[in-house]
């Protein structure tokens, strides 16, 4: 079991997807901090104007946490770029990611590297599909609320 591991993300209109993410991250670790993008990061995203507020967002993760753990297990900060704490802070062991975003996981560990930081186990997730076979998505869920 690590004692820390990070995660980052938008989790708008909180999914099974999500769920899966968090429920692995916290099997497999003491700590889990969760960077979760703020309003001005989403600007760029599709149906950005669907895009559930910060607040909303993270009460959605902390009421699902609360609901299988202990809310102090889940430490949930603001993420206002792709890389996030782990870059900075050494206690880090782990970061819990989907395929997607292997590529941001892969600069973090070239940082911490060049830092002279010791690199994070990458924990890799398959991504959820739905019943007709396609892969869960928040950008597909806004796409349908408008």
């Amino acid at each position: 079991m690590f004692s820390k591991t990070g995660m980052g993300g938008c989790f708008d209109h909180l999914h099974e997807g999500h769920k899966y993410l968090i429920s692995t991250a916290l099997k497999v670790s003491e700590k889990l901090v969760i960077g979760l993008t703020t309003d001005k990061m989403n600007q760029k995203k599709q149906y950005k104007e669907e895009i559930q507020d910060y607040s909303t967002r993270k009460q959605n993760i902390e009421n699902f946490v609360q609901s299988f753990t202990e809310l102090s297990r889940l430490e949930i900060i603001e993420l206002n770029d792709p890389y996030g704490p782990p870059i900075e802070d050494e206690d880090y062991e782990a970061l819990v990611f989907s395929l997607e975003t292997l590529p941001n996981a892969i600069k973090i560990n070239e940082i911490r590297e060049e830092k002279g930081m010791k690199p994070l186990i990458f924990i890799i997730i398959s991504l959820l599909k739905d019943k007709n076979g396609k892969k869960i998505s928040s950008t597909d869920i806004r796409k349908n609320l408008k």
